[in-house]
């Protein structure tokens, strides 16, 4: 140990201290008189032990043995910060020196490797970020706070040994990085770190003298924050403060997005909610946003440098070896994109004026730009109607297409999102931005290149004759050409404008206004209300479908796994050609006579057992539930109805009254009307009786509807689902329905079938849920599948049942069974049957669950598998005996699986249920894609 401060150029080299565990021990009992157990723990310049009691319990605190290089005024400076912070901002969980039976413990102990100073600083529980795991938004946005508010607690200190030199200064990186690498025996390592240098330190230079310095942590990163233990938790703790120095203030927040990097799906872009977050409590003025990327860069390169030489001099340090490839990671991520576009990514993510990118100002490339044909290939163009955007061609067929249609010049604007060529599973969004202008010729044709243009064909430079018909690429950029991409993703738009221009207007090709970044999801919010509410706190913007595919405004295609209402698929050309015809033909209300109602009618009525004859029409699920319960009442002339507990039927009157899902409205049971009664759910997993167990859960039914009619209170109907499709598609015991239909009847009631979720084929063996309970409803209510997205429903019963409705008064739904509903409902059925989805649902829902299934091998966290065919359920759990509702992580998983291309949602009383109901047109090739998602997830973290 040395009075002078450490100077990282005078030594170089810091091997760590290895004082042996049981001398370690020895000299705490000696120096502070406690018995201890001890467990080495990771550094990278000092040596740690994690200190427990001799006879067990919780732990003491840390002993941190300082490196011998390190002043005892610089450790006294750690702890000063320390101090500091955790009185600055008492939310804050900072260690601190721990008092044992003979004072603080604190000082230099005697030992077989010289003089060294020991300390036990208080132990903070908890978990680091440590590792590559995925890490939220919010986590990463807390990550930006916290070390904000560290920079913000040291604005004002100094100490006498601030100006000590460390490797990770960000001031000496430069003189760092050409010290090491002097030592790095691999010439490619050498190559690219220099490259990334020499790059970092030129955009840097313009400004580097006007940054502000002050006192900071500068290690605020994922393996020094701790985040409590518990469920979805954030970090709200910030250790070690072993690399306290003056420094430049931006270089704390360049740290902190630096250990971002490393982790699961992390990128420059996934970086911005820390930056923002520091932003907005430590703003950052414009040079030290310029600086802030260059910094990042050359953290990246002394991580990368010190760890390797940090190997070869101690091959033993496990824990700066295990470093290495996230080190590598967070450099190649720093470097993937040109520090100019990440800079102009950082300023527009903070609210910043925009840097002006290059403009045009030369004469058109084109000499006749007006007679372009501007090709269209965004996601609202009809150029990609029908699927016609799949494959990688789709852009080449387009301009053809219009070629062969007359157009001399056909024009692919830049820097717009292309939808045509788009991949259709990706767990990243996309590059659908093309950065050239494409040109298609439709004869040979001369161009004259002028200078700040670059004109392509493919690979090859083009100089003057353009064959026809033939793509040429335009580009106009401040960088060389070689280094910007074909295509980015939209969100990187931004900082791409900074040093690409649109070549479009150097054709002198007029193209409406590229679209900007608007307001609408924030006026849906101020006009639409609240409780109508979308999926996801900041959705995608979706703008088109395709069979089992969702489209945003910017080509990202999603996998859409939970919608049945989109039964056949999105955008079916079947349905848009019926809709598009019949309202050239016909639409009006259900009391005119016309051939569609008739025939739609009798198609319905065909698929259900002969005795359920008769129809009524109306628009949604809700209502057809409604009207099912008001069917049951005129027929019965009661006004009692008994219903399953936990499960969703509607919005309306009576159908929110018999909905008593919790997750859906959480007064559901306090506001149950008193004609309303409930049995209990005939969940076999969760409910009170499980396995073979539930069999009990019919005759306890029929016994409560006995006691009801004993009561004076007989029931006209019994309403349930025939597939506990709330729950996620539990199905219900065997015998269930049969028991408590027959109890029902037995008391003059009738029993009503919600077959709204789970019916029409989507159950695979079954084209409704009641024919696996071996049984025949006396009302059937229906919708969402049926009309594939159109609002329609219907009721079906026997005819004595409808014609007690008399007694309610008449009947009457506008547009229900209209000419328009009662063909798209045609239609659907017609699909159904000559594309076999019905046999679709069951082949590759069983090939779903099955992988479904497997993923419970690895993952403690599945529960089970619930469902049939494409109606699923992948319940969640954080115990499998205690079956307690992963509740927090379900929501979590849904919102990582949206940023893997995957729309899934939860469902449940608990909300800890995936609802896994795709279209029926779903592929295996989808559904496996599905699976390899959410097992990433599972293994790299939501």
């Amino acid at each position: 140990m040395t009075d002078a401060s450490f100077d990282y150029f005078a030594h170089g080299e810091l091997p760590t201290p290895t004082l042996p565990l049981d001398e370690a021990r020895s000299l705490l009992r000696e120096v502070y008189g406690i018995d201890t157990e001890l467990r080495s723990l990771g550094s990278q310049q000092d040596q740690n032990f994690l200190v427990t009691p001799a006879g067990g319990g919780d732990p003491l605190g840390v002993l941190k043995i300082s490196n011998p290089v390190f002043s005892e005024s610089e450790i006294e400076m750690q702890d000063a910060a320390a101090a500091v912070v955790a009185r600055a901002e008492p939310t804050l969980r900072i260690p601190e020196i721990v008092t044992g039976p003979r004072g603080a413990m604190s000082g230099w102990w005697e030992t077989s490797q010289g003089r060294l100073h020991a300390r036990v600083i208080s132990f903070v529980s908890g978990k680091t970020l440590t590792g590559s795991a995925y890490l939220s938004p919010r986590v990463v946005e807390r990550l930006g706070d916290l070390s904000a508010a560290v920079s913000v607690a040291l604005a004002n200190e100094t100490h006498p040994a601030s100006g000590r030199v460390l490797q990770w200064d960000l001031r000496h990186a430069e003189r760092a990085i050409a010290e090491i690498a002097e030592t790095e025996p691999d010439a490619e390592v050498r190559a690219f770190t220099a490259e990334a240098t020499a790059r970092a330190l030129a955009a840097l230079a313009p400004v580097a003298e006007a940054l502000p310095r002050q006192l900071g942590h500068y290690d605020v990163t994922d393996d020094n924050v701790l985040r409590p233990h518990g469920i979805q938790t954030l970090p709200d703790a910030v250790i070690d403060f072993g690399d306290v120095i003056d420094s430049w203030a931006v270089g704390e927040i360049a740290v902190t997005v630096s250990s971002v990097l490393h982790h699961a799906g992390a990128s420059y872009r996934t970086t911005l909610p820390a930056i923002a977050a520091f932003d907005r409590r430590r703003p950052l003025s414009d040079d030290e946003i310029t600086a802030l990327w260059p910094l990042v860069v050359l953290r990246g390169v002394v991580l990368v440098l010190s760890g390797r030489q940090q190997v070869r001099l101690d091959e033993a340090n496990d824990y700066a070896s295990g470093a290495l490839d996230r080190e590598f990671s967070i450099l190649r991520r720093a470097t993937a994109v040109p520090i100019e576009v990440a800079t102009a990514q950082i300023r527009h993510a903070l609210g910043r004026p925009a840097v002006d990118g290059p403009e045009w100002a030369g004469a058109p490339l084109l000499s006749e730009p007006g007679r372009a044909v501007i090709l269209d290939a965004g996601t609202l163009s009809p150029l990609a109607d029908e699927g016609a955007w799949l494959g990688d061609d789709a852009v080449e067929r387009a301009a053809q297409r219009l070629l062969d249609e007359g157009a001399e010049v056909v024009v692919l604007p830049a820097l717009r999102p292309v939808l045509l060529g788009a991949p259709s599973r990706t767990p990243h969004a996309p590059s659908t931005v093309p950065t050239a202008a494409a040109v298609w010729f439709a004869r040979p044709t001369t161009v004259d290149v002028p200078a700040g243009l670059s004109i392509r064909h493919g690979d090859t430079e083009v100089s003057a004759e353009v064959p026809a018909r033939r793509r040429i690429d335009v580009l106009l950029t401040a960088l060389d050409p070689d280094e910007v991409p074909e295509t980015i993703r939209a969100a990187d738009l931004p900082g791409w404008r900074a040093v690409v221009g649109d070549a479009t207007l150097a054709l002198g090709v007029e193209v409406p206004a590229a679209p900007v970044e608007d307001d609408l999801l924030d006026r849906r919010e101020a006009v639409v209300a609240e409780v109508q509410e979308h999926y996801y706190a900041r959705p995608p913007r979706i703008e088109r479908g395709w069979r089992e595919f969702l489209v945003d405004v910017d080509g990202r295609v999603y996998l859409d796994m939970v919608n049945n209402v989109a039964s056949v698929g999105h955008a079916h050309p079947r349905i848009a050609a019926a809709v598009s015809r019949q309202t050239r033909l016909l639409n009006t209300n259900s009391r005119f006579h016309y051939a569609a109602i008739t025939r739609y009618a009798e198609s319905l009525a065909s698929r259900l057992p002969d005795e359920l004859d008769t129809v009524f029409f109306v628009n949604s699920g809700s209502e057809a539930v409604d009207l099912a319960i008001r069917l049951a009442m005129a027929a019965t002339e009661r006004r009692d109805v008994v219903a399953m507990a936990e499960a969703y039927h509607g919005w309306t009157y009576a159908s929110d009254a018999v909905s008593t899902s919790i997750a859906d409205n959480p007064n559901a049971l306090e506001t149950r009307p008193e004609w309303v009664h409930t049995v209990d759910a005939a969940n076999s997993y969760r409910g009170r009786h499980r396995g073979a167990d539930a069999a009990a859960y019919a005759p306890e039914a029929a016994a409560r509807l006995r006691a009801l009619a004993a009561e004076g209170h007989p029931p006209a109907a019994f309403l349930s689902e025939t597939f506990y499709g709330n729950a996620g598609g539990v199905a219900l015991p065997d015998g269930y329905l049969r028991e408590v239909y027959a109890t029902v009847r037995e008391l003059g009631g009738l029993a009503v079938a919600d077959e709204v979720q789970v019916g029409f084929g989507r159950l695979g063996s079954w084209f409704w849920g009641f024919e696996q309970q071996g049984v025949v409803p006396d009302i059937v209510a229906v919708a969402k599948s049926i009309g594939a997205g159109f609002p329609l429903g219907a009721v079906i019963t026997r005819r004595e049942v409808a014609d007690r409705y008399r007694t309610q008064g008449y009947f009457f739904s506008s547009t229900g069974g209209s000419p328009l509903s009662s063909v798209v409902g045609q239609t659907v059925l017609d699909i159904i049957d000559e594309e076999q989805l019905q046999e679709n649902a069951r082949v590759v829902g069983a090939h779903l669950k099955a992988r479904l299934a497997a993923l419970g091998d690895r993952h403690p966290i599945v529960g089970t598998v619930h469902g049939s065919g494409l109606y699923l359920g992948l319940e969640f759990v954080r115990d499998r005996g205690t079956l307690t509702p992963a509740t927090e992580e379900t929501a979590a998983i849904c919102d990582r699986l949206l940023e893997l291309g995957v729309i899934m949602q939860p469902t449940g009383d608990h909300q800890n249920v995936l609802k896994i109901k795709p279209p029926l047109c779903v592929t295996r090739e989808s559904a496996d894609y599905f699976v390899d998602m959410l097992d990433r997830v599972l293994s790299t973290g939501y």
